[in-house]
């Protein structure tokens, strides 16, 4: 299993906003490209990490089920409107991505 974190960092003033729209993507854009909004969570920073950092942790069993991810996202219209509506509001240059390996108790 793995989880793939996309982080972004919220403007000043702008992260309730994108809180908000990051939730939209969770229950209308991520299960379009095959996301289960219950393998998705939203976190933001609040001690030891910075405040105006957003993430979107997904679960995924394999690289193969994040690799169709990535290819189904690019293809879906209400993706790229989204991204244009969270535009305004995050700190340009700041989103990325990191992929962890889970792992399982022994």
């Amino acid at each position: 299993m793995f989880i793939a974190r996309w982080q972004i960092d919220a403007r000043f003033g702008y992260k309730q906003q994108a809180i908000e729209l990051m939730r939209e993507w969770e229950r209308e854009i991520g299960p379009k490209a095959g996301i289960d909004p219950s393998r998705s969570t939203v976190v933001t920073g609040s001690i030891g990490a910075l405040e105006a950092t957003i993430e979107n942790n997904i679960s995924v069993e394999s690289l193969a089920e994040l690799e169709g991810f990535f290819q189904k996202i690019g293809n879906i219209p209400a993706h790229a409107e989204w991204g244009k509506k969270l535009e305004p509001h995050v700190v340009s240059g700041t989103s990325r991505w990191n992929i962890f390996r889970v792992i399982p108790h022994s």
